[in-house]
């Protein structure tokens, strides 16, 4: 079976030192790993393609409260048993 990565139409973007190492200071890890790959690249190509520092230390703090919030995805409200209904494995 193929990686669920692989069927990504997007740019696959690698996670950087410094995300990695945000999620592992506050524990979020498996709240990361948790999220549907689409939403792990989204997450990284955002934060990846700002510009300027603060912009990046910006994004990444918004994707490590929603992680740590649960239910948040870019601002919208989200949920795993949503997208498991309409989208099972």
């Amino acid at each position: 079976m193929a990686d669920a990565s692989s069927r990504l139409k997007r740019p696959i973007y690698p996670i950087p030192d410094f995300v990695l190492s945000a999620l592992e200071k506050r524990n979020l890890m498996a709240a990361y790993r948790q999220r549907p790959p689409y939403q792990q690249n989204d997450y990284i190509g955002w934060i990846s393609r700002a510009k300027l520092p603060a912009t990046q230390q910006k994004r990444l703090a918004q994707m490590l409260d929603e992680l740590e919030r649960g239910g948040v995805y870019m601002k919208m409200k989200w949920s795993a048993h949503l997208q498991r209904q309409l989208h099972p494995a």
